[in-house]
């Protein structure tokens, strides 16, 4: 099977599981169950679960019992882009090409979706199919990165840079507790639910770590270079609102430049590992992409 066809399998296996993964039909809360699904089953690149399950298999777990780890790593994902387009943030009209949340319900109805993802995603990792021990693991890894040391902690300093310019040293930190962090828990998740293998998990967080810096700056690149029908949201925004970015302190040349030699870096650290081709491929992939 070639990347392409790993890439959109594993794709379509973690769309039906989130699809499966709410019901609240019949209860009285339909609303946020509905506002949850809207979210979470809108799309995206599944980046992060992809991640899961594809160092779960190198760790010789299976599909089956990854599955829910992948799943709730992509719920915290997206209760984040829910907040983080609340009017009280970002102030986001559009995600994934479709009305944000908060407007297409409303801004209270968002918060408590946004409440309800990041809450029924550890129920989700609780309930799964693994021990004890490498269960807490992978649920810790994402605990610590999802917190006030990762993704939260990362969205304050973000929220204060729009105030005053951030240095270099200032926006790679932040960066890496607000993308990078999620990124390399899901690579921990994955290397945690095959018993935590000392060699797989180095290589784990250092490809992750090299592949979260060069999302975010290749994100800053197509605020610059895309178009909103590429990236299914908003673009210029950055410069227009006078932010801090790899682009603006760094040029346009220089932050392409940057994507491509961390890329080979992330590339590296997975090269000894058997069957690791689909992670190379994957690396590259997100250096080239359109949105």
């Amino acid at each position: 099977m070639n990347f392409k066809e790993m890439l959109n399998g594993y794709a379509e296996e973690i769309n039906a599981a989130l699809a499966a993964s709410l019901d609240g039909e019949n209860l009285p809360q339909k609303k946020v169950f509905d506002a949850m699904a809207y979210s979470l089953n809108g799309g995206g690149k599944r980046i992060r679960p992809i991640l899961v399950l594809e160092f779960a298999r190198l760790a010789k777990v299976s599909k089956e019992k990854a599955m829910p780890f992948a799943c709730a790593i992509e719920m915290v994902h997206t209760y984040s882009l829910i907040h983080d387009d609340l009017p009280c943030m970002d102030d986001d009209a559009l995600r994934r090409g479709r009305p944000t949340c908060h407007i297409a319900y409303d801004e209270a109805t968002a918060v408590l979706a946004g409440d309800g993802l990041l809450n029924y995603a550890y129920e989700t990792m609780l309930d799964a199919d693994v021990p004890a021990e490498t269960k807490l693991n992978a649920i810790s890894a994402l605990a610590k990165a999802s917190g006030v040391y990762g993704m939260i902690g990362g969205q304050i300093v973000d929220m204060e840079g729009e105030e005053r310019a951030l240095s270099a040293s200032e926006l790679t930190e932040m960066h890496r507790m607000k993308t990078g962090a999620l990124i390399r828990a899901a690579c921990e998740m994955g290397a945690y639910l095959g018993g935590g293998d000392e060699n797989l998990l180095d290589a784990a967080r250092r490809y992750a770590d090299a592949l979260g810096r060069a999302f975010q700056i290749q994100d800053d690149v197509l605020n610059v270079i895309g178009t909103a029908e590429e990236m299914g949201k908003d673009v210029g925004n950055d410069a227009e609102s006078g932010k801090s970015t790899f682009v603006t302190l760094n040029g346009l040349d220089a932050c392409i430049k940057d994507v491509n030699d961390l890329t080979n870096t992330a590339v590296d650290a997975v090269a000894g590992i058997e069957g690791s081709e689909f992670l190379t491929e994957l690396a590259k992939s997100l250096a080239t992409r359109k949105n």
